[in-house]
């Protein structure tokens, strides 16, 4: 008897359990109560229809909600900042000039030994290969972010930490004795000399 009472106690539970749950996964699937994708409740938006909002909003034209204002907002704005870059032999290539945006991807740039790449302000470095050192005119030098350390003049720059440039006239250089040059990611404006 006592057999016969504990498989229909199992049983009894079991179902309950089942009911319970099915009950329990109907309310969690309509936790959401915004509708399906799609709908007016919640449309489905493109890449492209949200780049072209921006763009508008950005030069102004157009009417602006107040929820595409805050969307903007949050962004930065696009200044154009000029970046030239100098040759091994220290003449300007003024044609080869391009015009940046704040906003712009990462360059991947060769340094040469004997040269010297130096930041305009604000940009950003992140040495991938060779060894370098900090150069600076001043007892200042470039700030190490992954670190969050200051590097100042002939001190070595670690591979794969962000360095960025507050002032004008930094940068960094080929070690001393280094046969090989340095593969270096740029953000902002530099020269090379």
């Amino acid at each position: 008897m006592k057999s016969r009472y504990k498989v229909s106690l199992a049983a009894v539970l079991l179902g309950g359990g089942i009911v319970a749950g099915s009950l329990m996964n109907n309310s969690v699937n309509g936790a959401s109560s915004s509708g399906q994708p799609g709908t007016a409740d919640d449309p489905v938006v493109t890449k492209s229809y949200v780049d072209q909002k921006i763009a508008q909003a950005i030069k102004g034209g157009g009417t602006a909600s107040s929820t595409s204002s805050k969307t903007t907002n949050s962004t930065a704005p696009a200044t154009n900042t000029t970046a030239s870059n100098t040759t091994s032999s220290g003449t300007s290539n003024a044609a080869k000039s391009s015009t940046v945006e704040q906003t712009e991807a990462l360059k991947v740039v060769d340094v040469k030994p004997g040269q010297k790449l130096i930041a305009k302000a604000g940009t950003e470095f992140i040495l991938r290969n060779g060894n370098a050192v900090v150069y600076s005119m001043d007892a200042s030098g470039a700030i190490d972010i992954t670190s969050g350390t200051e590097i100042v003049h002939n001190q070595a720059v670690e591979k794969n930490h962000l360095l960025s440039f507050p002032r004008e006239g930094r940068g960094i250089q080929v070690k001393e004795g280094q046969k090989f040059g340095l593969v270096v990611m740029v953000r902002g404006g530099y020269t090379v000399q």
